[in-house]
């Protein structure tokens, strides 16, 4: 099995509060990352859901829940998910883990 998309602190925090702050968030919800894909760009919605879909992969480091559809899960294979916090504004970063 290969390694899944990791986590970084910064990610860990900015998951914990989006999934937290959501109307009707429960302990096994989680942020979902599915990939849409246009030409040849790919860009990850993403939502808070309840529970993972049934082909999900989960992601959880230290109790923050991310949700990747299996296209996403590809994608994000062996990388890192970052975040930065500017004022209320949450902007994500992927990176490679060998880079991270």
């Amino acid at each position: 099995m290969s390694a899944l998309l990791a986590l970084t602190d910064n990610a860990v925090q900015a998951v914990k509060h989006i999934v937290a702050s959501t109307e009707g968030s429960s302990e096994t919800g989680g942020l979902r990352m599915v990939a849409e894909r246009t030409g040849t760009d790919v860009n990850f919605a993403l939502s808070v859901v309840p529970l993972p879909a049934e082909d999900d992969a989960v992601v959880d480091e230290q109790e923050a829940r991310v949700f990747l559809d299996p296209e996403a899960a590809t994608l994000l294979d062996d990388k890192v998910l970052d975040a930065v916090v500017d004022q209320n504004r949450i902007s994500f970063a992927i990176a490679d883990q060998a880079a991270a």
